[in-house]
This record gives structure tokens, C-alpha cells and sequence, in this order.
């Protein structure tokens, strides 16, 4: 069985939390427009007879923390980097693909990482194609995936790239397990999603 810690990065408003849930087939973590909504991480955790996947979405990268909010959050990110097997970097196709080139550097990342770019549906054909062509080479993606996190299209072919770099071993969680979070975590966060 291929088992492993999946942690996913991004810009604020990547897709991240749309991702999880779409990944994981639950709404686990709060979507908004609001920049920074994700203030903790959330780990969703997918089991089949092939594979269990321990997914985290973490907060949005940011490059300033201006507040002690910001530096827990981006400790969480930190923390994130030092216990993934696999990391899915995730790319607003419409986003400036420098910043986030910038990012994904600057994480110095020590495992193989899947380049999703995300948002698909809304780009046109050139933007797609350039930042195919912009990311094919860095040395931090292993694997380039272009999906819509919204729509779920290209979210198999993610799984499938996941799982061809993740090691063997034993679960980690029950069949039946979803998340480590406590229920009532979920229902403060539908609390501030609707605020």
C-alpha cells in the first residue's frame, strides 16, 4: 500500500481549501475570498485498498508577516515543509507566475513536488500554455498537473501523480477517518466562513 503526508502550498487564493475538499470528496476546510481564511492546518485523509493520503492544506504563503497571526500562520507552512513525503505546489494559472516561482525556491523543498496548476477553466489556452512552458523545467516540480479544483476536472490525474511518488507502508488512520480535527474545529470554522 502507498501511504504518505501530502502537504499542499500556495499563494493566498490559490485553491488550496478547494483542492482538500475536492480531493478528499468533503467540504473539511472553509472557502472564501477572503485572502488568508485557512488560519490552521487542516489534514483530510483519503484511504483505498491502493493508497492512504494524508493531506494538509496550509495557510496561504506569505512573503511580509505583519502581524503575530501571520507569523503563526506561516509557522504552520514552516512545519508543513519538514513532515511532507510529497508536496503539491499549487499555481493560480491567472496569478503571476514569477511570485510564485519565487516562493517555491525559496522553500528549498528536500521531496518531490507536483506542480498543479490550478484554475484552468478560466484560462485561456495561451496563459495555459505559458505557464506550461514557464514551469516545465524548474527543479522543484517533478510532475506538472493542470486541473479546475472547482469543477474536480483533472483531480484523477492528480491522484495519480501523488501516488507514483509516495512510499510503501502501513496506514497511519482508520478506513473510516477523515481528519485528526475534533468536530467542533469544523463547526467554529463554518461559524467564521459565513462571517
Amino acid at each position: 500500500m502507498k501511504v504518505g503526508f501530502v502537504n499542499i502550498f500556495g499563494k493566498p487564493n490559490a485553491g488550496k481549501s478547494t483542492l482538500l475538499n475536492a480531493l478528499i470528496g468533503e467540504k473539511l476546510a472553509i472557502v472564501s475570498p477572503k485572502v488568508q481564511t485557512t488560519r490552521h492546518r487542516i489534514k483530510g485523509i483519503m484511504t483505498t485498498d491502493a493508497y492512504q493520503i494524508i493531506f494538509s492544506d496550509t495557510p496561504g504563503i506569505i512573503g511580509e508577516t505583519r502581524y503575530k497571526l501571520h507569523e503563526r500562520m506561516m509557522g504552520a507552512v514552516k512545519g508543513a515543509l519538514e513532515d511532507a513525503d510529497v508536496g503539491v505546489l499549487l499555481v493560480d494559472v491567472l496569478d503571476n507566475l514569477e511570485e510564485n516561482d519565487t516562493i517555491f525556491t525559496a522553500l528549498r523543498l528536500r521531496v518531490p513536488c507536483v506542480l498543479v496548476l490550478n484554475k484552468v477553466d478560466k484560462a485561456k489556452k495561451e496563459q495555459l500554455d505559458t505557464a506550461l512552458e514557464f514551469f516545465k523545467d524548474k527543479p522543484y516540480a517533478k510532475r506538472i498537473v493542470t486541473l479546475s479544483a472547482l469543477t474536480q476536472n483533472g483531480v484523477p490525474v492528480l491522484l495519480d501523480a501523488i501516488t507514483e511518488l509516495l512510499p510503501e507502508g502501513e496506514a497511519f488512520y482508520a478506513e473510516d477517518e477523515m481528519t485528526d480535527l475534533p468536530e467542533k474545529f469544523f463547526v467554529a470554522e463554518m461559524v467564521r466562513e459565513k462571517i
